[in-house]
């Protein structure tokens, strides 16, 4: 189970170190989920997987509440996300992100906060050095 959590806080590094280059790349990823109806429910549910692992995780961890409580804001993003789209819709969906896109400032923010998220995460599930006494 360590080695998927490690492997999802690469992918937030990589989409961070992305977004805060080229904003534009990651919105033209997330163009092509937002254009089929069932793309956004589908990441949704990703969302909430991830936040599973990181609670049931969470005891093996360096900070186990931290990563605990991630998990749970993880989750509530999946099921708003899916509960959201629901209301929204594609029409509505495709112009919340057409929005976000003429605006790089904030896509930018949004990826520095992946990008340390994604180093916290790393941080929280490696174990710590073992020290040698002299």
């Amino acid at each position: 189970m360590r080695m998927v959590i490690l492997l999802v806080a690469l992918l937030a590094i990589v989409g961070g170190v992305v977004g805060v280059v080229s904003p534009d790349s990651l919105t033209a990823l997330r163009r092509q989920y937002v254009a089929t109806p069932l793309g956004p429910y589908a990441v949704g549910a990703v969302r909430v997987a991830i936040g599973l692992l990181f609670i049931l995780f969470a005891p093996a961890s360096r900070v186990p509440k931290t990563l605990r409580v991630l998990g749970v804001v993880v989750c509530i993003q999946g099921l708003v996300q899916g509960v959201a789209f629901s209301f929204v819709g594609l029409e509505r969906a495709q112009a919340i992100l057409e929005w976000e896109a003429a605006h790089p400032g904030l896509l930018r923010v949004g990826a520095l906060i992946a990008l340390a998220t994604g180093g916290f995460v790393a941080f929280a599930v490696t174990n710590p050095r073992t020290r040698f006494s002299n």
